[in-house]
């Protein structure tokens, strides 16, 4: 009842989305899509008409997700220097046993490095220039992105194999979410009655950053195709907010929050020069800026869609007084 009927606005949006999908039989909704969680508001068909292209269906077909992914690295920073933070991402996620091909989003105002310069790796780095160089860009549908699970990564997000791979595994246990490691929150502010954003340490969480998330292509559909634009020019004029916002739509499209791996909280390369436009956290106004797109982000959704959640999920063995040769993912203790 409430994905269609739960506002005026969602019964007409319903009625004109069953007669388009009367008159385009060719890429209409089935019964399924209609009638199952998320329901057909946000399966769109132009994307597809296949149940096994959506990360709702796998287990009505039986299926398991595809045990790939393809990281996708969002550079805008010149590389003027073989120790940068992004050529010890690309050479991890490379060696990762999941990982199909990396995409370098060239955002940088430089030209493209030449070949050269990127390290030699075991799978196809693609690096593609950004044509309009802005945020929402990194959330493009890229025929280039094979399969259907994304490791979103910032340049100078800092992750090992064994947390790619530890972060893949559980994500294919989760593919309609968004599986990562950098946790926010929100919270409601009474004294100024507006929702606010935070870093600070609790114990929940309501969003995980996609500078270190991995999660279905077909959110980047959705995003570009369902969200309006005026949320994505705010995103891009203020070179902020594109995290909070495609987390804003995952919880809005799967009334379920996003899931935190291990325990780690700095994800970032602490020695990254304070010039680059990658330093935009120590911006005094971007803690502000996002606050607001909090607000902006509600007032379209018509309520708040995030979710909290006090779950964490660690390797089995994880902290257990055994030898650190019975577990699989040893590295992560380290970390």
């Amino acid at each position: 009842m409430e994905a269609y009927f739960s506002s005026v606005e969602k019964i007409v949006l319903t009625t004109l989305e069953i007669i388009r999908d009367r008159i385009f039989k060719h890429i209409s909704r089935n019964s399924l899509m209609w009638n199952k969680h998320p329901g057909g508001l946000f399966v769109l068909p132009q994307y597809s008409s296949y149940l096994g292209d959506f990360p709702y269906y796998y287990s009505n077909l039986g299926a398991k997700p595809p045990t790939k992914f393809t990281a996708v690295i969002h550079a805008v920073t010149p590389l003027v220097s073989q120790s940068q933070p992004i050529l010890k991402l690309l050479v991890a996620v490379a060696k990762s046993q999941y990982c199909f091909q990396i995409i370098v989003l060239w955002n940088c105002d430089k030209p493209l490095p030449a070949k050269h310069r990127w390290p030699a790796t075991t799978v196809p780095v693609i690096v593609i220039e950004g044509e309009s160089k802005v945020m929402s860009s990194r959330f493009l549908p890229y025929d280039n992105i094979v399969t259907d699970a994304v490791l979103s990564l910032d340049e100078d997000t800092v992750l090992s194999t064994t947390e790619v791979d530890f972060a893949f595994t559980v994500r294919q246990s989760f593919p309609e979410r968004i599986v990562g490691y950098p946790a926010r929150s929100h919270f409601w502010d009474s004294t100024k009655e507006r929702w606010g954003y935070t870093s600070k340490w609790t114990n929940d969480y309501s969003m995980v950053l996609t500078g270190a998330a991995i999660y279905h292509k077909y959110y980047h559909y959705l995003y570009t195709n369902y969200l309006p634009a005026s949320l994505k020019n705010m995103v891009d004029q203020l070179a902020n907010c594109e995290d909070i916002l495609m987390n804003f739509l995952v919880s809005a499209v799967t009334k379920l929050p996003p899931i935190k791996v291990t325990q780690k909280k700095q994800y970032k390369e602490t020695m990254m020069g304070q010039t680059s436009r990658a330093s935009r956290w120590a911006d005094p106004d971007h803690f502000a800026q996002r606050q607001t797109c909090m607000n902006t982000f509600a007032s379209w959704f018509g309520y708040m869609p995030l979710i909290h959640s006090q779950m964490r999920l660690d390797p089995v063995l994880f902290k257990d007084q055994v030898s650190i040769l019975r577990k699989k993912y040893r590295d992560i203790e380290r970390l």
